[in-house]
């Protein structure tokens, strides 16, 4: 493994019967990245990022987290990972401050660390003044803060969220944009699949783009370009890479 490497996926494949969700899919996110794993509806990306954090086993294939291998070192790569997922799970009947703790105990921190942590975040995620609230009083945004505040309790070398900005207000998705930020320039490796192109093109140092299971694109924006004859934004490369340009000039006749 590249020493600046914290994931690595080596061949990574996953089929479900007769289907292959994802074919050798090769791929490294390097330390300090913030990378965007783009794909049409369908195309592989949360059955990969199931992989990834050890939560499906590939059908061949080896994932690496920080050095460990998913499947033979379980424990350790899930230690070195934070993992948001499309649709968080959170516990109505726990108080914000209830909550981190919980997943502080779940990582064995100390409990005078885990109570710093805690407290840090709740001021970072600006929910200090809600953190003695039940979370099923919480909304959208603070809960999808709470559930990236858990993830970060441990302080880990990489996260991997699932649409981490989706149903969020201006301000909470700008706060989330700074933190990942934050964290990738203290050489944390950042995995982030969205929908939401323009975020992906302003936050990401690197893009890729899988269809139908396959990679199919993986790069800078400067090296998209080069391979889509200039296409001047990300949402002009995705449709050109994934066949979706007949729909955008249907969508630009009915507008």
């Amino acid at each position: 493994m590249n020493n600046d490497s914290l994931i690595e996926m080596i061949g990574l494949t996953r089929r479900f019967g007769a289907v292959e969700a994802v074919h050798n899919l090769n791929l490294n996110v390097r330390r300090g990245e913030i990378f965007g794993f783009l794909g049409p509806n369908g195309a592989g990306k949360t059955t990969t990022i199931r992989m990834l954090v050890g939560l499906l086993q590939p059908s061949a294939g080896t994932a690496r987290v920080a050095g460990y291998d998913v499947q033979r070192q379980p424990l350790q790569a899930k230690a070195a990972i934070g993992f948001v997922p499309d649709e968080p799970t959170l516990y109505d009947k726990l108080t914000g401050r209830e909550f981190l703790q919980f997943k502080a105990d779940l990582y064995s921190l100390e409990p005078a660390r885990a109570r710093r942590r805690a407290e840090e975040l709740l001021r970072l995620f600006d929910l200090d003044e809600r953190a003695d609230d039940l979370i099923e009083s919480y909304s959208h945004g603070m809960r999808q803060k709470a559930a990236l505040a858990g993830a970060l309790i441990h302080d880990p070398p990489v996260l991997i969220l699932d649409e981490p900005t989706v149903g969020l207000d201006p301000k909470s998705a700008r706060l989330i944009k700074d933190i990942l930020r934050q964290l990738s320039q203290r050489g944390a490796a950042v995995f982030m699949s969205t929908h939401i192109l323009e975020i992906a093109e302003r936050m990401c140092d690197r893009v890729g783009i899988i269809d139908r299971g396959r990679l199919i694109a993986v790069g800078t924006m400067d090296e998209l370009r080069h391979g889509t004859n200039g296409a001047s934004s990300l949402e002009d490369i995705f449709l050109a890479l994934t066949g979706g340009a007949e729909y955008a000039a249907i969508a630009e006749i009915l507008a």
